[in-house]
């Protein structure tokens, strides 16, 4: 996993979740709380409600990315960025400042004025973004959407989502944030959970994770809350989210984000990481999730099937099922570790496919147990 530093700020497997607030000078902006015109009254805002709560990074919008309003053009952008430099020249506390925009234009400006990193909402469809960040050593978060600049995220399923995310390349220093949310009328409130599922996938990147995942309406829905009432199914989210791999969360709720985050850090599992001997331990819980890596490292995906391990308890065996599956799993490649009150299978997703093809073959010479077979066909099952 690539480690970024943001104006000296780390993110990554070696740094603490990091927190990301949120400071809107668009009139369009949804989110009431954090929507100011007047430098000075952001300024306070962002010292007293971001940097103070513990934000480490603090997000500047120039306009609503809400899919309902028209789309600003960079000249349009770029008028309102006096009252974000402004703002953030009046701030008293340490943070990195982001800007979010989807123009390389804008983005050249805004870090010629003191801002530190990109948020691009459009995943670089402006092509000259990627090149913008690296001239300015700045880290650039890139979000999943279309190649074009009037359409923010409007993609749907998680497959979709990563190869967005791979398009058009990733610089050294870019965060990628698959894009939780309403951005179009097609994207379901399923979409939302099966990306949310899939989050480790997304380090098969090799790149810092950003969720933006603060009250949405697939965390609402599941608890039946709305936008004011949603805090602690977003908390509960956050937690979730860093123990699954994600290095930024942006909110608009930023101290009890924090918590959150921490709760989730702190409860992760353990991963070996070697800098100097070039030794990692990947998090990877199923053939999809190693799938994403072997593609990143140029190896073959098919070795997906042989890589993540899964166990499963079988209690309902006999003493001849038992027997059967003893004869055939070591050359399987399956462990069977049996007890007093059922076995033990440990497995990877084609050592199962194996025996269970083994198991049948054994039950059609000797009349071995069709339920055993569809045990292991539920178990392979599971597996999909």
């Amino acid at each position: 996993m690539q480690n970024v530093t943001a104006a000296g700020l780390g993110i990554g497997d070696d740094y603490p979740p990091r927190i990301m607030g949120v400071l809107n000078v668009s009139e369009e902006s949804p989110y009431d709380p954090s929507v100011y015109d007047d430098p000075g009254e952001a300024a306070r805002y962002v010292d007293s409600e971001l940097i103070d709560e513990g934000a480490d990074i603090v997000d500047v919008g120039l306009e609503s990315a809400n899919k309902r309003f028209e789309v600003l053009s960079a000249e349009q952008e770029l008028d309102r960025l006096d009252t974000a430099v402004e703002a953030i020249e009046s701030v008293s506390g340490d943070a990195v400042f982001s800007i979010e925009t989807r123009y390389a234009v804008v983005a050249d400006e805004a870090l010629s004025r003191g801002f530190d990193m990109v948020n691009d909402i459009c995943g670089f469809a402006d092509p000259r973004m990627p090149d913008v960040c690296r001239e300015r050593d700045a880290a650039a978060v890139k979000m999943a959407s279309p190649p074009d600049l009037e359409r923010p995220g409007a993609i749907e399923k998680p497959d979709d989502i990563y190869d967005a995310l791979k398009r058009e390349g990733l610089t050294e220093k870019t965060i990628v944030d698959p894009a939780f949310g309403g951005w179009s009328e097609a994207k379901t409130l399923h979409d939302d959970r099966e990306t949310f599922r899939r989050l480790r996938e997304f380090r098969g990147l090799g790149q810092p994770i950003l969720v933006s995942i603060n009250r949405k309406n697939f965390l609402r829905d599941l608890a039946g809350r709305s936008t004011e009432e949603a805090l602690p199914v977003s908390l509960a989210a956050t937690s979730m989210a860093v123990e699954r791999g994600a290095h930024v969360i942006r909110t608009h709720d930023v101290a009890e984000t924090l918590d959150a985050a921490k709760i989730g850090d702190a409860f992760a599992r353990d991963r070996l990481r070697d800098g100097d001997l070039g030794v990692e331990e990947l998090d990877v819980t199923n053939a999809g999730e190693a799938a994403r890596h072997l593609d990143r490292i140029g190896a073959d995906p098919e070795a997906a099937a042989e890589t993540a391990t899964r166990v499963f308890e079988l209690s309902a065996l006999s003493d001849a099922e038992r027997e059967t599956l003893a004869a055939t799993a070591v050359d399987a490649g399956v462990t069977v570790a049996p007890g007093t009150a059922g076995v033990l299978l440990a497995g990877t997703p084609a050592a199962f496919g194996r025996l269970r093809s083994r198991v049948a073959d054994e039950s059609e010479a000797d009349g071995a147990s069709d339920r055993l077979v569809e045990a292991l066909d539920a178990v392979n099952d599971a597996e999909q």
